[in-house]
């Protein structure tokens, strides 16, 4: 699907989804993710709306983003606050988003973003826009995942590659190519996203380690921010036995292509290709992965 808009997926660094121990913190701004958010929405004029939809405290949330852009020198800041699905309906929310240059979506829990805003008149909007404009739709944790067609909802990181273990739902489906995680490194989910691509061999799984994001533009990526981004490739798997085990029970994928990358480095996501860009070194020609 080629595009004009960007999307800006990631990892976050912050505890999400947990109310009692949502703390967020601005070392965005210190690592230039947030910054490089405002560059690709047109700079410090640039009318960004952030929507806290997923976050269990999202007043708290909408405020401290606020004070994150301010202190890049943003001044068009709206807080678009959306708790059910009638205010994705409203006429003020819809004239507001019509005019953003970009939107930031909080961490927390993706499936309210989907309950509260997929398949509204916003979603619609957004996706319109995305599509024809050059429009930015950014997002931390909670609001990278929810950026893929076939999202990850869940499941538990330390029951490693059990069928079942990771659930799926659909997203906005602004990215349909891939499946994007968060926290990956911290919160070990190589398994839940391994059966993920095992799942839907025919996608791309992406896993964004904190304080790491993408600019994804038309069919691909470069990683921005201090982390590494996992990504996985089953396409050409020798084995894959997702369909035909039973659940609950230990899964085998053999031939799973993985590549490590980190600031710099670009992928083709049409083409399935990589380039890495070592600091103080050209780009290399592109690797297939």
């Amino acid at each position: 699907m080629n595009v004009k808009g960007t999307l800006i997926p990631i990892g976050g660094n912050e505890d999400k989804g947990i109310d009692e121990n949502e703390i967020y913190h601005l070392e965005f701004i210190e690592e230039g993710i947030l910054s490089r958010v405002v560059k690709e929405s047109g700079g410090v004029d640039a009318m960004i709306v952030i929507i806290p939809t997923a976050s269990g405290i999202p007043v708290k949330a909408g405020q401290n983003y606020l004070e994150a852009f301010r202190k890049l020198g943003c001044t068009d800041l709206h807080i678009m606050d959306i708790r059910d699905r009638e205010q994705s309906e409203e006429p003020g929310n819809i004239a507001l988003l019509k005019k953003a240059d970009c939107v930031m979506f909080s961490g927390g829990n993706q499936s309210k973003i989907i309950e509260n805003i997929g398949g509204t008149t916003l979603h619609s909007i957004l996706m319109e826009r995305f599509k024809n404009e050059d429009f930015v739709i950014a997002g931390t944790s909670a609001g990278a995942m929810c950026m893929t067609q076939q999202m990850i909802t869940g499941g538990s990181s330390t029951e490693s590659f059990i069928k079942g273990a990771v659930k799926m739902g659909p997203g906005m489906s602004f990215i349909p190519k891939l499946i994007i995680d968060s926290h990956f490194i911290r919160r070990g989910r190589f398994g839940r996203l391994a059966e993920a691509v095992a799942r839907f061999p025919e996608l791309i799984g992406i896993g964004l380690a904190e304080d790491t994001g993408l600019v994804i533009k038309e069919n691909s990526f470069e990683v921005i921010g201090s982390g590494m981004v996992i990504v996985f490739d089953a396409r050409k798997a020798k084995h894959n036995n997702h369909k035909t085990v039973e659940n609950r029970t230990p899964m085998s994928l053999t031939n799973l292509k993985t590549s490590i990358l980190a600031s710099g480095d670009r992928f083709n996501i049409k083409k399935k290709k990589v380039k890495v860009s070592p600091n103080g070194l050209s780009v290399t020609d592109a690797q297939s992965l």
